[in-house]
């Protein structure tokens, strides 16, 4: 199960911090505001599909006067869309010919675009060849709700002792590992990927 964002993807992060920088703002600020209330805060909601882009912008950027900052929601949401790592989508690639595979995904996209045919995020068919997508925006729970990496097991067929997740967020590991799928944090993709050739046995 490969994550999108910071796994398939760069990290929104760096963006983050670009922005941040751009504006004379401290770097971090931005992961700051999306840690309080993680729940119920303007991302979470926006990943569950309970409020839409405008109401996002509206209440991420309230979320940043409570801090002290002004920030665009806008400029926020434009930095997630992040640049293909080669290595990970073929790794993808080789994993969905002899394993079932997934992309569990955050996002914000409620009409579940993932894989349409416009989708910019869609690089050379890669969601075409995984057998299963499952993003919160359209299944209304997210990471790291239990709820969402059982989904995503049925879905797939397989006991969370057969699973693998791949995933940047420690945050997000935490409850898989509780559920017994073995996890691995994607700091450096490349040793991830070594990591998960070893757990598979496959060259990725």
């Amino acid at each position: 199960m490969f994550d999108f964002g910071g796994v398939v993807t760069t990290s929104p992060f760096d963006a983050f911090a670009e922005y941040e920088v751009r504006l004379g703002v401290e770097v971090g600020t931005i992961r700051s505001i999306n840690a309080r209330r993680p729940d119920a805060n303007a991302w979470a909601r926006l990943e569950r599909g309970e409020i839409d882009l405008a109401g996002f912008v509206d209440a991420f950027e309230a979320e940043a006067r409570e801090v002290g900052v002004e920030l665009s929601g806008e400029e926020v949401l434009a930095c997630l869309v992040g640049r293909p790592r080669p290595r990970v989508v073929e790794a993808v690639r080789r994993c969905s010919e002899h394993l079932a595979t997934a992309i569990v995904t955050n996002n914000f996209r409620p009409a579940g675009a993932l894989g349409s045919p416009s989708d910019p995020f869609d690089f050379a068919g890669l969601l075409d060849v995984v057998d299963v997508v499952v993003e919160s925006s359209v299944e209304g729970v997210r990471k790291p709700e239990p709820a969402f990496y059982l989904l995503a097991l049925e879905r797939l067929g397989v006991e969370p002792g057969a699973a693998v997740l791949l995933d940047d967020l420690g945050v997000n590991l935490k409850p898989a590992r509780a559920l017994g799928i073995t996890t691995i944090k994607v700091v450096d993709p490349d040793e991830a990927l070594d990591e998960l050739g070893v757990l598979v046995g496959l060259s990725l």
